[in-house]
């Protein structure tokens, strides 16, 4: 074990108190870790597992800091946690993975530019700043395209399609006139992402590609292994371990990517943290998403991301989850319910694993 690896027992801070940090504060304790949450919401998923909680916004420099001097290390289950409370907990504290991969995963410009920068490929994109920008972002786009808001933005959030006959003004106006990007419109094959994890020692570890489908903008279900040709499955992991390198990561990372036909891979974003598309590995692979994440920013060494199942992920969203019973009674089907009071339309209640025994593919 590494000189300085965390102890069990030690307090791993997480800034966020969804769903994933639920999840990761669940694995830090069957690791021997206690857990302590800091996020704005009362009753939030995460605080339900937790050992402590502290509930203050994340402007709130000074909540930060007496929240640092109760840690060991931090880290972030979201991207959408302000920069500056980072840069605070940073002074006392450990933050795994840091501010880096954080502003270029806050920024859609910021992210293709970086992207650009380490040769990976992505959709054609533009600045935009305004509605009178889009008719030359297009030029560089071509048409169709898709209008994004810069930061912020998820599950379909922040967006609007871009066509030939698309009002401007009233396309910059339905994402809040918000500093945005063009991103040219991808006639895909398939979805994929790869999950990876770099420890603090450098050490790489990836997890199988999954092959993802989308619902209404919101991810549904993750098959493990899709139908993906194992050349592709190789390459978009080496593009993940290049991009993981690059940002000098440490922790669990995911990468979305477009399938092309002909196998060609474009990456559609990066998101410097565990991924709904990473749910799978709970119940199918020798260690989970979640375990891996504390592992990374505690300092130990990865654990073992084979996969010893096939499996199907599928997210239960908003109603469907009062089919938990149902659910719970399908052999072969792991329940994974985030304790959320209220099911509404688009909101992501639990997720179940359906696995299988492991196949050649």
């Amino acid at each position: 074990m590494p000189t300085d690896a965390l102890s069990p027992r030690s307090t791993i801070g997480i800034l966020g108190g969804g769903q994933l940090g639920r999840m990761l504060a669940i694995a830090a304790a069957e690791l021997g870790f206690r857990t302590h949450i800091f996020c704005p919401e009362e009753d939030c998923p995460a605080a339900q597992v937790a050992n402590d909680v502290t509930l203050a916004p994340y402007e709130d420099e000074a909540a930060l800091a007496a929240f640092a001097g109760t840690i060991d290390v931090a880290t972030y289950e979201f991207e959408n946690v302000p920069e500056s409370a980072v840069a605070v907990l940073e002074k006392t504290v450990p933050v795994r993975p840091g501010r880096k991969p954080l502003a270029v995963a806050q920024d859609r410009l910021e992210e293709k530019k970086f992207l650009g920068r380490i040769g990976v490929e992505t959709a054609p994109f533009a600045k935009v700043d305004s509605a009178t920008d889009i008719a030359a972002a297009a030029q560089t786009t071509a048409l169709p395209a898709v209008l994004k808001t810069r930061s912020g933005g998820y599950d379909g959030k922040g967006q609007t399609k871009i066509d030939q006959d698309t009002d401007h003004k009233a396309a910059f106006t339905a994402i809040g006139e918000a500093p945005a990007i063009l991103e040219g419109f991808i006639a895909f094959e398939r979805e994929l992402s790869v999950i990876i994890a770099r420890g603090v020692n450098g050490d790489v570890a990836a997890f199988d590609a999954a092959e993802n489908e989308h619902r209404d903008h919101i991810l549904w279900r993750s098959h493990v292994p899709g139908a993906i040709p194992p050349e592709q499955s190789e390459k978009a992991g080496t593009i993940a371990t290049a991009i993981i390198e690059a940002l000098d990561y440490v922790g669990v990372l995911g990468v979305e990517f477009f399938a092309l036909p002909g196998g060609a891979l474009l990456v559609n974003e990066i998101a410097p943290r565990v991924h709904n598309s990473g749910h799978w590995t709970q119940d199918a692979a020798y260690v989970s998403q979640f375990e891996q994440q504390i592992r990374a920013v505690a300092g130990w060494p990865l654990g073992d991301p084979v996969r010893h199942s096939d499996v199907v992920m599928e997210n239960l969203i908003g109603d469907d989850v009062s089919g938990w019973d149902l659910l719970a009674a399908e052999p072969g089907t792991h329940v994974h319910l985030y304790g959320k009071a209220e099911a509404r339309p688009g909101r992501k209640m639990g997720h179940v694993n359906r696995t299988s025994p492991k196949t050649n593919r």
